[in-house]
This record gives structure tokens, sequence and C-alpha cells, in this order.
């Protein structure tokens, strides 16, 4: 409830620590893993005011360095999601009665304790849980989160500002933003730390209350920042960290009459499955629950003829294979013109090659592990699969070993074929395919990018000639909710473009942005009347 407006701190972007060799950043980044690296945690749930562990304990190693044990996980049950929901129920009257502006100070301070007190132990723990290099590391766990305690802030106050424009002499309108009548559930992802920290934070700045699980394959990372939020002064019971089977917590979350609303990042079938359980359980609720969800990309990159081709083998080598390719974002499919194919092919592929493989702590590795051994089955497969099919060459990569950490080898297959199995389905790995098509054949392209896919999350168009990207940018409005000329389809920039998608990519709700946080409030009007009439009939019903 709004009880008093203050202007709060302008948000700028965190600066980006660059590791480079020498410098501070990269030696304390390098004592932050080697201490973590050097010791077994025993991770508990965090439940109201309790640490709860259980005799179900779940092993937590790097990805890249899978017999390395960093620690273990205590695993719950329906009895600690309904406990959970519980204990975030029984905090709600007092946490959404707080002055927002306590709120906010709560959450600034959050990012302030990473900035100066958690930077590097959260991110090492992003690179060895989920196997990120340094630099991948800052932009999402440090940068990124930062950048979205901040700015949510800064709207938060924005939106509690919006009143009223007219109150008539005798009147006073105004307008108030109540939390949700009941709890959130926060499901988040492995590969952004700083999604799995927004997800929570931007539905408890409002006023809510949280349930939060995460990825068991971020757990390492969520630790950090469950201790940074109860540093910052998060009262027990607003946000409380759960670890348990999914379909269990579904079970229990979805049949609750007191479910407001889910804040979701993951997979498509797991999105629509929730989706269609909430409209089964629909007569079960109190109100309408709040449904908000970010999912899978195909996502593109479209090279026209006039391209600075330099700057798009650039774009398509970074947007593809950082992070191996696990991110909603990545580039997983590419249109080339058969004109500037043979020199982005030799640039690309020499760029390729000179690519390091291995771990996080060997700052000189490029590419790192994916994030588990059934994502890399799971790529493995296509890989053997595109080795056997005619009209699909792999001109890099292709290999994989599993022997000491699951790491796929950056991989660029060219299809004839621009509906080819890689072309469209999402695969969540350093895999990238390529379709070179004719010149002249620019606009069918765009019709091919535009149809190919279910996704429409990112994509970027390079040329240089600005009658094509005006053609590309009105034939595939609808095929990315984020949209680049001359750049990567990947690295949106919190406060500069706010991220989502439509189509089956989500409800392209902008994590980033004012339009995110208002789907955490129900809004109330209220009129007041000064001098209230005291007899019902009106001039009209005067017979003279």
């Amino acid at each position: 409830m709004l009880k008093g407006f203050f202007k709060v701190p302008t948000p700028t972007n965190e600066p980006i620590y660059s590791y480079a060799p020498g410098s501070k950043e990269k030696a304390l980044l390098k004592a932050a893993l080697a201490e973590a690296r050097s010791k077994q945690i025993d991770i508990p749930m965090y439940i109201g005011a309790e640490e709860i562990k259980t005799s179900h304990k779940k092993p937590l190693s790097p990805p890249h360095d899978h017999q390395h044990l960093l620690g273990h996980f205590s695993y719950g049950d329906k009895s600690h999601v309904t406990k959970a929901i519980n204990a975030a129920l029984a905090a709600k009257k007092d946490w959404e009665e707080l002055g927002w502006e306590h709120r906010a100070a709560i959450f600034l301070k959050a990012a302030d304790l990473i900035v100066s007190k958690y930077r590097y132990e959260l991110n090492a723990a992003t690179m060895l849980g989920q196997s990120k290099n340094a630099f991948q590391a800052e932009i999402d766990a440090a940068c990124e989160l930062i950048d979205f305690l901040r700015f949510n802030v800064s709207y938060m106050a924005d939106i509690y500002q919006q009143q009223p424009p007219v109150s008539p002499a005798g009147v006073w309108n105004r307008l108030e933003q109540r939390p949700l009548e009941g709890f959130i559930f926060a499901l988040t992802p492995f590969n952004f730390t700083a999604i799995a920290g927004n997800l929570p934070t931007s539905c408890a700045m409002m006023g809510n209350v949280v349930v939060w699980k995460p990825a068991d394959t971020q757990v390492y990372a969520a630790n950090v920042l469950m201790k940074i939020f109860k540093e910052a002064g998060v009262p027990d019971g607003v946000i409380n960290l759960i670890y348990a089977d999914g379909p269990e917590v579904g079970e229990v979350v979805f049949n609750h009459p007191d479910f407001a609303g889910i804040h979701f990042t993951g997979s498509t079938a797991v999105f629509q499955t929730i989706w269609k359980t909430i409209g089964t359980n629909i007569h079960k609720y109190k109100s309408y629950p709040r449904i908000v969800g970010e999912t899978g990309g195909k996502d593109f990159i479209l090279v026209h003829p006039s391209a600075d081709w330099k700057a798009a083998a650039t774009g398509i080598v970074r947007g593809a294979f950082e992070y191996q390719g696990q991110k909603c974002s990545a580039a997983s499919r590419t249109y080339l013109p058969k004109s500037l194919w043979p020199a982005m092919k030799e640039m690309m592929l020499k760029d390729i090659a000179t690519f390091k493989i291995g771990g996080t702590e060997d700052f000189s590795n490029f590419i790192n592990a994916v994030i588990d051994e059934k994502s890399f089955d799971k790529l493995a497969k296509y890989l053997d699969q595109a080795k056997k099919d005619k009209g699909v060459e792999i001109i890099c990569g292709g290999g994989y070993d599993k022997s000491k950490g699951y790491f796929i080898e950056p991989t660029i297959i060219v299809a004839d074929d621009p509906k080819y199995t890689t072309m469209c389905e999402e695969l969540f790995g350093p895999v990238l395919t390529i379709y070179v098509y004719e010149d002249a054949k620019f606009s069918e392209t765009l019709k091919l990018v535009d149809q190919t896919s279910p996704y429409a999350l990112t994509g970027a168009i390079f040329a240089q000639d600005r009658y094509a990207i005006e053609e590309a940018s009105i034939a595939l409005k609808n095929s990315a909710g984020n949209f680049y000329i001359n750049d990567k389809c990947t690295g949106a920039v919190v406060g500069q473009q706010p991220f989502g998608g439509a189509r089956g990519s989500g409800t392209n709700d902008k994590a980033g942005a004012m339009v995110n946080l208002l789907r955490w409030v129900s809004p109330r009007t209220i009129k007041e009347t000064f001098d209230p009439p005291t007899n019902y009939r009106y001039p009209f019903l005067s017979e003279e």
C-alpha cells in the first residue's frame, strides 16, 4: 500500500568487469573459485524462519568436472511445499502493509551487497554450478541481477506515482496498486542466475509473498542468492526457497485456493502443461491467477547480401556459441546469402578453430560444459543423426566427450533443406544450423524465417541496405520479441532492451520492464466525494 512518495535513486547499468590479466577482479574471482572448490557445503531449504535439512540429499558437481563434489542439497517433498505456502501466507499481511519505500530499500541493499560483498562468491558459484566462464557469469550473476533490482525499484516507484489525471471539484480520484491475493510461485531455470533472482524478487517487491523453486542444476548459486536476500532484510516467509520434484510441487501449488500467479522461465512444454493445469483447476482459486512465462526459442540470424560480412560472422559465432548456446536467445538457425557464404564460412571456421574448451576455472577457455548428462545425451543424438542424414554436412565440430565433463564441440551444420530437424527444433546447446539461400530470394527467405519455428523470442538481421532492413523488420514483426539490427541476437540489457517473446516463446511480459511489475499488482480505483448529494432528483425531473 502506498503510504508516501519518495524519489528513488536513478538507476544506471552496473559496469562490467573485464577480468583481464593482472586485474584485481581476476585475482579476487580466482580466490573465490578456489575457496568454493576447497569445501563441500550442505545446502538447506529456506522456509519461513527455518533452514530445513532432510535425509534425502542430492549431490552438486560442476558440469565440466562431474567427479568433483561441491556439496549436497536437501531435497523436499509435498509436506515442504505446503509448509512453504503456509509460511508465505503467514508473512503476507505484514509484508504487503509495509511502506513501499521500505521494500524498495531492502532490494536496493541487495543490489549493493552484490556489488560490494558477494560479487565474486556469486560469480564463482555460477561458474562452478552452471559452467559459465568468467565473462558470462559477470554479465549474468552480478551485473544483470544488480540491474534487475535497481531498475525494478525505479519502475515500482513510477507505478505507485501514477494517478488519475482528473479529479473534478468536490471529488478526489486516486489509484491504489494492491499485491495479488494469495501467494506467487516462482519457477526458475538453470541458465541465468539473474533470472533466478529476478523472478521471485520482482513479485516480492510489489508486496507479494513467494514460493520459489529453482532448477536443481542452479541450486548452488540460488543458495548464495538467498543469503544475499536475507542479509538485505527480506523478512522470513516473504521468499521461501524449496527444492523438490516438479510434478509433486505442482500438485500442491496448483491445487491451492490461494495460488495467485506463476512467474516462470523454462521449457515451452512445461509451461503449456502448467497453463492447462491452471485452467483445469480455475474453479478452485480465489482469483484468476496471473500466468507469466518466458519459454523456448529457435532464434535466427538473417544475413542480407549487403551486410558487413565480417560483423555478421562475428555476431553469428558469438550469438551461437557463448555459454554453449544455452541461452533462450542463442542463435541456432542462420540464413546466409550464397554470395557471402565462402568468405563467412572461412572466417567462422578460423575463429572456431581457436576456441579453447574446458573448465571455467581456466580463464582461457571460451567454451565450457553443457549443464548435465541429460542435455549432453540429447545433443549427442542430434549430432549422430546429422552425421547419417543426406543433404546435411557438419563443417566443424560434431564431437562430444563426457568422461570428465559434459563437453559438446561447437558444431556448425549446413542443411540443404531449410526445414531440416535442427533448423526447427530447439536444441539448447552449441549447435548452429545454416541454410544458404540464393541472393535473389531474400523476400522468400523472410517467409522461411517467419514460418519455420513456432517460437518468437529473438532474431537479428545484418544488412547495410536500409530497404532490406525495413522489409525484414515488417515481415518479421511477429517473429521475435527482441529484434536486433546489425548485432547478435543475444545480450539484452536491463533498462535498454526489456526481454521476452511471444508465440511459443511465452507471454512477452518483458523481464526488466514496468509491464512485468504491473502483472504482480491488482489496481483499485477510489473515488472520494466531499459533498455528496442528499436528494435523488436530477434537474431533468423538473416539470417547468
